[in-house]
Parts: structure tokens; C-alpha cells; sequence
């Protein structure tokens, strides 16, 4: 019997990960230091090792936040429509080496002769940049032109998207909406389907994502968490500017839950989204460490390099993070509803923890191009 039990024991330790248990006392002391808002949720080795959720969803209705709060997830948005555009290109029904008009022949300007969907997906395309107010002060006085009238997408392409290239394509990293702007359309022109319903069919509704999907103007979503900005104007939390959220598109009007993202995260490097072949192209970091919609690089923790598979996200008061240690199977998701908190440097101070090291940068942040 001592001997079963011995050898028992000895197994769990050997299919435990190698990293240590979740620091539920750090992340829990980290939250509430930084006055976050939102959830975190930490996965080691296929298992939930941590989940809670802080503050408020709704400060006037005094509503808290939980696991169950759908949040804004901005940018994550381009990860999901970067494995779009690659199912497709697996199927040979896009080409990432053409060029823009082969899919969209009505393309103004010369960008569409000289600009290919990888350097859609890798933001070298050169194009000129969707997201011209950058700061807000700016923003306060002048407004947000390019989200405060609505667009169909092909609007959005016409206004914003299109015209010469402002720098050779290929050459630059240029973090830009537009770039996912216009790969949406070219889904759309392929598929014969809104990007909405290729997004459910391809994505949610395979992998049960009942908790995901498109923010609209018009459209009521239950659960989805208020979003707020630090304006030091007025001292404190105030509600984000308006917006008409689906001129984010392709490029950041999704919603999503903690444990949604989780699944998608799981099928992803799990293998179920993609060939092989695809995700490796996807994550290999290239300019500015960027891949297809996500970055890639290594973090050192205690001396050894950790694999890390990033997606932030930022418009507003909503912050996001999808971040994976590839090599340690861990995944933490991090979505908060208040620009209170890095959460670059949130996700790696929990990393960090994990894996015996205190010290460390982050690593790469996520552009935004709103206020």
C-alpha cells in the first residue's frame, strides 16, 4: 500500500507543470493595489488554477464584476481574424503572397497593387494609419472621427483605408486598424458571408463560444461590463467617449468572457484551429516581434528564456491580455473594464511569479490608436 501511494504521489509530481502553484496572494494583493477592475484568470497544464474577478461592471448601478462579465476584448479581435485569414489560405482560397485587388478590385490607390495580405496581418503594409487622434486631450476637443460616424466596412475602406502607401509595404512596422480593416472585407469577398458569420461559423460556434461575439451600436449585449477611463480633468473614472464600436470591425469590436478567450486559447496551440505549418507562421515573430496578429518573443525569468505568444488589447477603458507561455503550456487572460492597470506588466508579474523570478520587462505593449 505505501508503495501504491509512493508511486502515485510520484506521478502527480512528474505531470505537475513546471512552474510553481498560482500566486493567488500576489495577484489577489497586485488587484487591489492597482485599483483593477475585471477578471484574471491563470491555466497550468490544461487546469484552472486561478479565476476571480474585481470591481465594478457598472459603477452607477453599482453592478460587480464576475467571472461570468462579458468584456470588450479590442485587439484580441485581430487574433481571431488572423486564424480566419488563414483557414482560408489553407484551403487555397486566399493567397497571402497577392496583392489587396486580387480580392477587392475596386481598392483605390496603388496600395493595391504593391500591398499582400501578409503584410496585412504583420502591419507592414505601409498604408496610411486609421487611428489619427492619439492622445486625449485630443480627443476631448476634437472628437474621434474615424469611430464617431458609422461605417459599413467598405466605407471604412473607401474614407480611411485606401490610397498610396505611405511607406514601401514590407519595410516598416506600423501598428494600424486598418490593416484588419481590410482583411475583414477581403474575408467577406471571399466567404460570400459578414465577417460576424464567418466569425461564428468558423470559430465560435465550433468551439462553443456561446459568451463571444460582435459589439454593435444598436445591439444590447447582457453582462457586458461598462467601460471607463482615468480622466485627471475631472479626478477620477468616467465613462468612455462615444463610439460607434463596429468601426473597430475586424480589428477590435469583439466581446468575449475570460473563460471564452480560454477556450480559444486551448484550441489554438492545441491544434484544432489550424495546421501545424500555419500557427508556426503565425507566431513567428517578425518586425517589432509581431507574427499574424499576435506577438512573439521570450521573456527571461530567473536566466532561462520563457516563449511567450502575446495579444493585448486597448480602446479605452477596455484592457485586454491573451498571453501565452508556449513552452510552459500556461495561459493567463486578463480583461478589465478601467485603463487603471498595465496589464503588460500585470501578465508578466504573474509569469514571473510562476517561474521563480521577480525581476523583468514585459515585454511588448500593445499600440492603440484611441484615446
Amino acid at each position: 500500500m505505501h508503495r501504491l501511494l509512493y508511486v502515485l504521489f510520484l506521478s502527480l509530481c512528474l505531470a505537475a507543470p513546471a512552474g510553481a502553484a498560482v500566486p493567488a496572494e500576489f495577484i489577489d494583493r497586485y488587484a487591489a493595489e492597482h485599483h483593477f477592475s475585471g477578471t484574471v484568470v491563470v491555466q497550468q497544464a490544461g487546469r484552472v488554477g486561478y479565476e476571480k474577478s474585481f470591481g465594478m461592471a457598472s459603477l452607477a448601478f453599482k453592478v460587480r464584476n464576475t467571472p461570468q462579465t462579458r468584456y470588450r476584448i479590442a485587439s484580441i479581435t485581430k487574433a481571431f481574424t488572423a486564424v480566419l485569414v488563414l483557414q482560408l489560405a489553407e484551403q487555397q482560397r486566399l493567397d497571402l503572397q497577392a496583392p489587396i485587388r486580387r480580392y477587392l478590385p475596386d481598392f483605390a490607390g496603388s496600395g493595391g497593387d504593391a500591398i499582400t495580405l501578409q503584410q496585412l496581418l504583420n502591419h507592414t503594409s505601409g498604408l496610411p494609419n486609421f487611428d489619427q487622434v492619439k492622445d486625449l486631450q485630443t480627443a476631448l476637443s476634437e472628437g474621434v472621427p474615424a469611430y464617431q460616424k458609422p461605417g459599413t466596412p467598405a466605407q471604412l475602406v473607401a474614407r480611411h483605408c485606401s490610397g498610396a502607401p505611405v511607406t514601401p509595404p514590407g519595410s516598416t512596422f506600423d501598428y494600424n486598424n486598418c490593416d484588419y480593416i481590410v482583411l475583414g472585407l477581403i474575408l467577406e469577398k471571399v466567404s460570400g458571408k459578414t465577417y460576424e458569420a464567418l466569425l461564428q461559423e468558423r470559430l465560435l460556434q465550433p468551439l462553443h463560444l456561446t459568451q463571444t461575439g460582435l459589439l454593435r451600436q444598436g445591439r444590447i449585449v447582457e453582462n457586458l461590463a461598462d467601460t471607463y477611463m482615468q480622466r485627471e480633468d475631472l479626478h477620477g473614472l468616467a465613462d468612455d467617449l462615444p463610439v460607434y464600436a463596429e468601426n473597430w470591425y475586424a480589428a477590435g469590436s469583439m466581446y468575449s468572457t475570460a473563460a471564452d478567450l480560454l477556450a480559444f486559447s486551448d484550441a489554438l496551440f492545441g491544434g484544432k484551429l489550424l495546421k501545424p505549418e500555419s500557427l508556426a507562421a503565425m507566431t513567428r515573430p517578425g518586425l517589432d516581434d509581431y507574427g499574424y496578429g499576435v506577438w512573439s518573443y521570450a521573456m527571461t525569468i530567473a536566466g532561462k528564456p520563457h516563449p511567450v505568444v502575446k495579444r493585448p488589447g486597448r480602446i479605452m477603458g477596455a484592457q485586454t491580455q491573451l498571453f501565452r507561455l508556449v513552452d510552459d503550456d500556461t495561459t493567463v487572460v486578463i480583461l478589465a473594464n478601467t485603463d487603471a492597470v498595465d496589464l503588460d506588466e500585470f501578465a508578466a508579474a504573474i509569469a514571473r511569479r510562476l517561474f521563480g523570478g521577480e525581476a523583468g520587462t514585459p515585454g511588448k505593449t500593445a499600440q492603440t490608436g484611441s484615446p
